[in-house]
């Protein structure tokens, strides 16, 4: 039995279903127009070409699928079940290694959509391609967890917002409301975010502050496999920089 690898990406964004509604978590996918499942929904993705690494690959599908170019970028795991791709004639298999991109919703607006490539809710999504509807449910479970304690958030909101409006952010993943009194309390304790001198303007009660990340704690840390950053003290780094719901990784 041969083995192709391949690279796949979920692509996470907050869009409104109308104009009244809270927003929620959607995806792009794109329609398969091969066998196998030929008309059924997948999400980005291709093979692996000796030429490039995964995060090169995985950028260039969600370039050619999507037209998108996300900042935050991840590795999300690798699915190789042996029966997670129907064997062709030769009997190959098919390892997908996925990863897992936040876009706002500016950008959203930006991608290429048409016949082939639309957007879905997250939560209720048709019968995918392969293992697709697994891969989905395992990135959303993960968002879900992270909002929790690390600064993804970010990817949804600009450089600067209100408390109110990441509150919104935190309640359209999580799926449920926060009370805000205390999630002020939660976020102005930690080291996520920095107070700013500036104000919100054309608000019709007293302008809300307007709030930063702390640009010393990174939007998707990898540890030693990340970029190099200049040494940082200790006291710097918090304590639930790690990523403790990471599953381990799965083996071919």
């Amino acid at each position: 039995m041969n083995t192709t690898l391949a690279v796949s990406t979920v692509i996470f964004a907050l869009r409104h279903d109308a104009e009244d509604e809270l927003p929620t978590v959607w995806l792009p996918l794109v329609r398969r127009i091969r066998e196998p499942y030929n008309g059924r929904w997948a999400l980005p993705g291709g093979r692996l070409f000796d030429s490039e690494d995964l995060a090169g690959a995985a950028a260039r599908n969600l370039g050619e699928t999507t037209g998108l170019s996300p900042q935050y970028l991840e590795q999300l795991y690798a699915f190789g079940g042996l029966d997670r791709s129907p064997l062709d004639k030769d009997g190959e298999r098919v390892v997908s290694i996925v990863y897992w991109a936040l876009v706002r919703a500016e950008e959203a607006a930006l991608a290429s959509v048409g016949e082939n490539v639309q957007w879905f809710p997250a939560d209720n999504l048709p019968e995918l391609a392969f293992d697709h509807n697994l891969i989905v449910d395992y990135a959303l479970w993960r968002l879900r967890n992270k909002m929790e304690y690390s600064r993804i958030a970010h990817a949804f909101v600009g450089e600067t917002f209100t408390l109110a409006q990441l509150r919104e952010v935190h309640e359209a993943v999580l799926g449920r409301a926060l009370d805000p009194a205390n999630f002020r309390r939660m976020i102005e304790a930690s080291d996520a975010v920095v107070a700013t001198e500036e104000r919100l303007t054309g608000t019709k009660y007293r302008p809300p502050r307007l709030y930063r990340y702390n640009g010393s704690i990174d939007l998707a840390d990898q540890g030693p496999l990340g970029p190099a950053r200049p040494a940082r003290a200790a006291s710097a780094v918090p304590a639930n920089d790690a990523d403790p719901d990471a599953p381990p990784a799965e083996t071919a």
